[in-house]
């Protein structure tokens, strides 16, 4: 079978599946983004934000990836001054170190290994220093398939008095992320995760506080100024139109299936891929107990690497899954079950993993993995 990308599998850790409705979205001719079609437009992306934060609050789209989002964020946000902290444990949080010292010249990193929760005692220790003035971290890291405990650190954030500036680039819509009970300030989220948007649009979500505290960092991604235009539905440079035609019906998406029923739904695809990997004799890379719902990160099996595992499953079978990053590549690999992912995909995937490695004599208990699928579906 050669690799078709109109009908494969599509289990990366995003981008994600794109629904029909969302593709048909941008099937339209060139509009004019100054014109009252699209202000229309941005109009009702601002109401329907808030079914995706699960919360309202100042809240605005860029035209960028999510990382322009946490650029956006750092560079209006991170106070001059004061230290910022961030926490790294992933590809992602040493991203967010590396964008933090570009606006910063105070960053004090807290490190652990890829794969181990957050040194939570560390973080408390540097906070209850007095003189942070931000905490940076990333709410759920794809890169070791880990969601990160925010709510172990909120109390002493807020002891700190310090802002609570959080990667969720793959924990909206995806992982449940209580913005007002953790005392968060920002936000940001990728269009293209939990969303099962495109990508190329980062989502970003203010708090009264951090609105209060913005001030200017970047031209084209200072947020006062987007704020300021979208008081008229506008943005202040020339947007990714199509995309934001996209959001929109990826939006109307998720209000119609519900926030709680997305996550709940994610919850239990992911529950089920862990016990199906238990049962084809793998083991889970990070810390079982911190396991995320959005992506499930799997150590390769003795003997077999991503020639044999992962590029098979893509030349053979039509499925993609991800490898690992940094120094995880050809290590791991990662199955993505966020946004619009379902039971027919899951089922699939194992049924050619149970394929491969029953070849490889790897096979513990033929049929396992589907039957603890088959299990936990509804």
């Amino acid at each position: 079978m050669s690799f078709d990308p109109e009908t494969t599998t599509f289990l990366i850790a995003g981008p994600v599946r794109i629904h029909p409705r969302v593709l048909r979205a941008m099937s339209v001719p060139s509009l004019n983004h100054r014109g009252d079609y699209f202000r229309g437009l941005v109009g009702e992306i601002r109401e329907l934000l808030p079914v995706a934060f699960g919360t309202k609050g100042h809240q605005l789209v860029l035209s960028g990836s999510g990382t322009s989002g946490l650029e956006a964020v750092y560079s209006s946000l991170l106070p001059v001054g004061r230290r910022c902290v961030v926490v790294t444990n992933g590809n992602f949080g040493e991203r967010s170190a590396a964008i933090a010292k570009k606006f910063s010249q105070e960053v004090t990193t807290v490190t652990a290994p890829w794969g181990e929760p957050l040194p939570v005692e560390a973080v408390r220790s540097e906070l209850e220093k007095g003189d942070v003035g931000a905490l940076c971290v990333v709410h759920n890291e794809t890169s070791v398939g880990l969601a990160n405990d925010l709510g172990a650190l909120a109390p002493a954030v807020r002891r700190a008095g310090a802002l609570f500036l959080v990667d969720g680039i793959s924990a909206v819509a995806g992982i449940p992320l209580p913005i007002e009970a953790w005392g968060v300030d920002a936000v940001v989220a990728g269009s293209q995760k939990g969303l099962a948007a495109p990508a190329g649009l980062a989502l970003v979500h203010l708090s009264e506080r951090a609105r209060s505290a913005l001030h200017p960092g970047s031209y084209y991604l200072d947020l006062a100024a987007h704020l300021a235009a979208l008081e008229k539905n506008d943005t202040p440079w020339t947007p990714a139109v199509p995309l934001f035609l996209a959001l929109r019906e990826a939006l109307l998406l998720l209000k119609e299936e519900g926030l709680d029923h997305r996550l709940a739904r994610t919850h239990r695809l992911a529950e089920a891929t862990r016990a199906a990997v238990d049962a084809l004799g793998l083991e889970l890379f990070p810390d079982r107990r911190f396991a995320s719902d959005t992506v499930t990160a799997i150590k390769n099996p003795a003997g077999l690497g991503d020639a044999q595992l992962r590029k098979t499953l893509e030349k053979e079978y039509n499925i993609l899954v991800q490898g690992g990053q940094g120094a995880l590549v050809g290590k791991i690999f990662r199955i993505g079950h966020m946004g619009i992912a379902d039971w027919p995909d899951l089922l699939v995937t194992f049924a050619a993993l149970e394929r491969i490695l029953g070849k490889a004599g790897k096979l513990p208990r033929p049929g396992e993995a589907l039957r603890q699928i088959v299990e936990r579906m509804p």
